[in-house]
């Protein structure tokens, strides 16, 4: 990503109850392959992260959280249409993904690359050029941009 400042991006659920702005930089698309992110989404997900005060909830009327793996990490959905959103880690790094699919416009935003390949589903090949990591990525896609 460049230097300047990236413009804002919006974003929201299907039916309307959650709408949200990001206002600064964000990481490109890594697409998650874990078990808990195919049962959530239906198939892989694929998440942008940034800085959480970068992300300006517009309309939050429907947004419920889900405790995922452990008492820290969530998800967020929107209770009534069911879209999935996001993903909180709750480590203290100060950091929230975003679904990609959530977002009106993906801006510049492309995706780099693969997560938790190992978990991948039987029913679909990995089959694109992009650096796949078995489990997490180590932080290999994390940007300059400090998110």
């Amino acid at each position: 990503m460049s230097a300047e400042k990236p413009r804002p991006l919006e974003g929201g659920c299907l039916c309307g109850g959650v709408r949200y702005r990001i206002t600064g930089p964000r990481r490109h698309v890594v697409c998650c392959h874990c078990e808990n992110c195919r049962r959530t989404h239906g198939h892989y997900a694929a998440y942008t992260a940034l800085r959480r005060e970068h992300l300006e909830m517009l309309a939050d009327s429907t947004l419920s959280w889900y405790h995922d793996v452990s008492p820290d990490t969530r998800r967020g959905f929107c209770r009534r249409c069911g879209a999935s959103l996001f993903w909180d880690a709750g480590d203290g790094r100060g950091k929230i993904s975003v679904s990609a699919g959530s977002l009106d416009d993906s801006g510049e935003l492309e995706t780099v690359g693969h997560i938790f390949v190992s978990e991948a589903g039987c029913y679909y090949r990995i089959d694109d050029d992009l650096p796949c990591h078995e489990h997490g990525s180590g932080g290999a896609f994390e940007s300059d941009a400090g998110c």
